[in-house]
């Protein structure tokens, strides 16, 4: 089933929920009835963004705090020195009950809804990305399914409704099958094989001297001594003190048998097709409400699926929207919404239980996410980013999404990535920046034949050729090309744009 998009156009002229200016905010959007996850890949890495079944794009030159989309590296990420203090904190929490002193600041990805065009924000799901063709009237739906039969080329995958979900669960203070983690063995009894058999005192001797000479200059007098003649250690080298662990070992740190509590993070689709979604669905829900009224201060009555595909060569999970749940001791206390998609996990939402502020969430999930995409990449090697939504250096609380190195920056004019130390001397000498350096490079994926654009018109699809000649309003023209400038090539030729 393809895509199908209804475009709203260009709004100017709304509130920014990130500098508060009351009329600078400037995006497009449309509507998704249904999103395929190539699709949204290749949208997402042209600037695109959902918020619930709502896709938009912020206009970069004329908006008043630009949003470049960021993602990071996480087969070369190491946590930071304050990563490591979260990961601590939790892992304390966990195996004592320790809880910090003082407040702590969340960094949530993208833990607002200002992105969301005011008029369309009634309708959006905040939850999941349903974007499926029920939305769509009986008549639209039977005409896509009829040109469905009569085509023959390969149907893309489908965001939005769960087949075959291999659930996992991740956490609960041990690593997961999949995700490796060196440590060292513990000690048994009797001979231990990985160690040197007996040796006379005056060898040891040698050892210890050996030892303490490369301590005291680990190049020079350590060859000379070994220049006499005397042969190398027998015993393994001793492991630096200063080695740093990696991401799934600070993580994954092995807790006492009388730990104070449990950690469990599941991974469960976002369709009441799947039953643990189904039976958490009302836990979730009412902690998302406590969390938009405590942190964003929404009124309970405002705070209101895309689907799962299991290619052969997509990993175990499939693709598409799903709720990674952070349960504590039976109770859940976050919910990460992410996507996962063919090159990417992109980080979508979290809402947590404010009473747990203090264990810095927003930041530890990210981690997770992070390790996740790491464990995702084993299986699919493809899939290898985590796109952690906007970065706007404009905005203080939003810098933090830089700390995640390495990290890139998409240019907002030929849509390449660029290392983000490239692009912050720029960004400090003006807010819209182009992050490309060479002045000829242009939009690959640019529209260069728009009448190959797919029109879904009147229960027939055609291409823009055909629809406009059939059109007498200018405006239906202008709307179009601006539409297709803004998806590119390859989308506008797979997605249909629905026109009524």
């Amino acid at each position: 089933m393809a895509s199908v998009v209804e475009y709203k156009g260009l709004r100017a002229g709304y509130h920014c929920g990130y500098c508060d200016s009351k009329e600078g905010k400037a995006s497009c959007g449309m509507w998704a009835h249904s999103m395929t996850v190539q699709d949204y890949q290749d949208l997402i890495d042209r600037g695109w963004r959902r918020s619930g079944k709502y896709v938009y794009k912020p206009v970069m030159n004329q908006t008043c705090c630009p949003q470049y989309t960021i993602r990071c590296r996480p087969l070369q990420f190491q946590p930071s020195k304050s990563h490591k203090k979260v990961l601590k904190k939790m892992l304390k929490f966990l195996a004592k009950g320790e809880v910090p002193k003082g407040s702590c600041e969340d960094e949530p990805m993208d833990s607002t809804m200002d992105d969301a065009v005011a008029g369309d924000f009634a309708l959006i799901n905040k939850l999941d990305i349903q974007c499926d063709l029920k939305t769509l009237s009986d008549d639209i739906k039977e005409s896509l399914e009829s040109e469905g039969k009569n085509s023959k080329k390969e149907e893309p995958q489908e965001l939005l409704q769960s087949q075959d979900f291999v659930g996992e669960k991740l956490g609960s203070g041990e690593p997961s099958h999949s995700v490796k983690v060196h440590t060292v063995p513990k000690p048994g009894k009797g001979a231990d094989l990985s160690k040197p058999p007996c040796r006379k005192a005056k060898e040891i001797r040698k050892e210890r001297k050996r030892l303490k000479l490369m301590q005291q200059n680990p190049a020079g007098e350590l060859e000379g001594f070994q220049a006499q003649g005397h042969p190398p250690s027998l015993f393994p080298p001793k492991a630096k003190s200063n080695q740093p662990k990696s991401l799934e070992d600070l993580i994954f740190e092995s807790l006492p048998e009388n730990a104070s509590h449990k950690l469990e993070v599941r991974l469960v689709p976002v369709s009441f097709e799947d039953p643990e979604f189904k039976s958490s669905f009302s836990q979730s829900f009412s902690l998302y409400v406590k969390y938009q009224v405590a942190i964003h201060q929404d009124p309970p009555d405002e705070c209101g699926k895309t689907e799962a595909e299991t290619p052969p060569n997509g990993p175990d999970c499939g693709y598409g929207s799903f709720h990674q749940q952070y349960w504590l001791d039976g109770k859940i206390i976050a919910v990460g919404v992410i996507d996962i998609l063919p090159n990417c996990v992109s980080s979508v939402y979290l809402y947590y239980d404010p009473d747990y502020s203090f264990l810095s969430l927003g930041v530890y999930s990210a981690l997770r996410e992070i390790a996740f995409t790491r464990q995702l990449h084993e299986k699919t090697s493809q899939l290898s980013y985590y796109y952690m939504g906007f970065y706007i250096h404009s905005c203080p609380k939003m810098k933090y999404k830089g700390q995640y190195r390495p990290s890139d920056l998409l240019c907002p004019e030929t849509y390449v990535w660029v290392p983000i130390e490239q692009c912050l001397p720029s960004l400090e000498n003006s807010k819209y920046c182009r992050f490309n350096q060479d002045p000829e490079a242009v939009d690959e994926d640019r529209s260069t034949e728009p009448d190959r654009l797919q029109v879904f018109h009147k229960r027939a699809i055609m291409p823009y050729g055909v629809y406009k000649k059939q059109q007498k309003d200018p405006s239906e023209e202008a709307a179009v090309l601006q539409y297709a400038s803004l998806v590119g090539q390859k989308c506008s030729e797979r997605m249909l744009l629905f026109r009524n």
